[in-house]
């Protein structure tokens, strides 16, 4: 009897399996190692860096980042209990790639773009997803026999948004069919072009940045219908924003309202990280809303990407690259995205997690040696092009950042503040106040207002850079006065400086102050937000000549102001007459001062 078996037994299943067949397992590639969402997988065969892996008997996704020998490190984007070591692994010797297809516009994904919608409580371990079955009509726009190269149009898709069907990258040749008009599913084939088919749908690694003909320079504005930012810190389109703020100073408010009322044509949201019931408000109120611009719902065309901090750490990194992907597949359609990331902070506290437990020395508070080229490569994703078929389109970043104790210094904000544009910084105190948006004019910046001073005076708005310069002057000069009138008191000021800091308090509330709550002011056109400007300069520069003329200034201060404070939610989002007929108001109580 074979030593170790009972009589009867297969020595097989014992373990005592024949060298040939244990040198077969070993060869295999299976699990060494489980640390989180850290996997150690031994690969005797060839495996590249980011290639995609199969983790289980499940499949859990995972993305290889690092290569020692046979050993490969993968990072799992979902929940890793039950793995064990020996258990398979499966390379799949392609990167990390997601479906890109019309029916991502209305919908809710995870980080690797699975729909949430009616999905259940809780996602199944290794789920795949499935398309929601909607068609989608199309036109062709080409004819059979004609000559083709990537990127030129094939046909329309009608949507909330005009999409094309374009020749994918990389491809060109004939024509040698083409579907006629009518409804099809997005996995259908619409064409064939050299020899390959082509559908609505295709599938492209979220790492690797479509192509483009060209970049263009970023001269257009990008109107988001908040003054604060419209006015003092305006951003273009294809730039990049930094939002920076504490626990509690409206981030995530200002982001929503952006993506509700700016004039992009796709808006795509990420939440990467954010509690739950804010994704759940943020997904009730665009479906509730509806589109200025098309009469139907404002989610219609967004894509809101669902990261929670209560998913799969890992998968917030998958979450940004995959938004990123997401925006450039609409932007080559010859459309304008905004892409928001709602926020970075929580992704490289994922970055930090994983590289600590890779053994990585860290760098600054513990991140990663490689936070800011990772930061860096996130915005760069940003940018006006010229695509390859000839349309023009962008793509908008806007990405929050949540500093511990609202210390700007830390390293997430520090990096991010060097590779942006614009920095929309929110302040503590004007939160507190309750001034909404809460962004300080003091501490935020916009690298495009110069270029976009100049795209105003070619539209006509040639006093455009002056107002803003003067307001951010007056604004400037009323915080550096508000310190002496808590020493000395606002009386002991020579006149000139009262009507000054009158004037920061007119600014405040008359223009750059918005109620989000308000449907006559949680958006302004830039119509309205010029006549409010006016309006409020007027009345100070009337206010500045009675003082200079002799006028006591306590009795400036003593006029009712309130019909310039109101008008900014009295007159409608595109409504000026009532802003002028406040103004009129006001100006008509100062000729009574003497």
């Amino acid at each position: 009897m074979t030593p170790g078996c009972s009589q009867g037994a297969d020595p097989q299943a014992a373990g005592f399996a024949p060298a040939a067949s244990r040198r077969n397992r070993a060869s295999r590639p299976r699990i060494l190692r489980v640390a989180g969402p850290l996997v150690e997988i031994v690969c005797p065969g060839s495996v590249a860096m980011h290639d995609l892996v199969t983790l289980g008997a499940a499949g859990l996704p995972g993305e290889v980042v690092a290569i020692r020998g046979d050993t490969a490190t993968v990072q799992a984007y979902e929940y890793t209990g039950g793995l064990a070591p020996g258990h398979p692994a499966q390379p799949l010797g392609r990167p990390l790639t997601v479906r890109l297809a019309p029916d991502l516009l209305g919908g809710v994904f995870d980080g690797l773009l699975r729909p949430l919608t009616d999905a259940g409580e809780w996602l199944t371990s290794g789920s795949k997803g499935a398309p929601d079955g909607r068609t989608w009509p199309f036109t062709p726009k080409v004819a059979e026999g004609a000559v083709v190269s990537a990127g030129d149009l094939l046909g329309q898709v009608k949507a909330s948004v005009p999409l094309r069907l374009l020749v994918p990258p990389l491809l060109s040749g004939t024509v040698t069919w083409i579907a006629a008009a009518g409804d099809h599913f997005p996995d259908a084939v619409l064409a064939v072009v050299g020899g390959h088919e082509v559908r609505m749908a295709q599938s492209w690694p979220v790492r690797r940045q479509r192509p483009a003909a060209e970049r263009l320079s970023t001269d257009l504005p990008l109107n988001t219908g908040q003054r604060a930012v419209d006015l003092l810190f305006p951003v273009a389109r294809g730039s990049t924003v930094a939002v920076p703020g504490g626990f509690g100073t409206g981030k995530t408010m200002l982001l929503q309202q952006i993506a509700k009322w700016c004039d992009a044509d796709v808006i795509v949201y990420v939440g990467c990280g954010e509690r739950g019931n804010e994704m759940a408000d943020v997904i009730e109120e665009l479906s509730e809303l509806t589109d200025p611009r098309t009469g139907g719902r404002l989610a219609d065309r967004t894509v809101t990407i669902a990261n929670t901090s209560n998913m799969p750490m890992m998968a917030r990194e998958s979450s940004v690259h995959t938004g990123a992907t997401v925006a450039e597949y609409f932007r080559d359609m010859g459309l304008d995205v905004v892409l928001i990331a709602d926020s970075t902070s929580r992704w490289a506290e994922a970055l930090r997690e994983f590289a600590s437990r890779m053994g990585e020395l860290p760098a600054e508070e513990g991140y990663p040696a490689g936070l800011a080229s990772q930061l860096a490569s996130f915005y760069e994703r940003a940018a006006a092009v010229r695509t390859l078929g000839g349309a023009a389109g962008s793509v908008t970043v806007i990405g929050a950042v949540s500093p511990p104790g609202g210390d700007r210094t830390e390293p997430v904000t520090a990096h991010t503040e060097r590779c942006v544009r614009c920095l929309w910084s929110l302040d503590r105190d004007l939160a507190y106040a309750r001034h909404y948006p809460a962004v300080s004019w003091a501490d935020s910046f916009s690298r495009d207002a110069v270029t976009l001073a100049a795209a105003h005076a070619r539209a006509g708005d040639t006093e455009w850079a002056e107002r803003r310069g003067r307001v951010a002057r007056l604004l400037a000069e009323a915080d550096r006065l508000a310190d002496l009138v808590e020493l000395v008191g606002i009386t002991a000021l020579p006149p000139r400086e009262r009507v000054s800091v009158l004037a920061g308090r007119l600014l405040r509330e008359a223009v750059i102050q918005q109620n989000a709550l308000s449907p006559a002011d949680a958006y302004s056109t830039p119509e309205k937000t010029t006549a409010l400007v006016e309006a409020a300069l007027t009345v100070i520069d009337r206010c500045l000549e009675l003082v200079d003329s002799g006028s006591p200034a306590d009795v400036v201060e003593a006029v009712d102001f309130s019909p310039l404070l109101r008008a900014r939610e009295t007159a409608g989002p595109a409504e000026t007459d009532p802003v002028e007929a406040a103004r009129d108001t006001v100006l008509d109580r100062l000729k009574g001062v003497t």
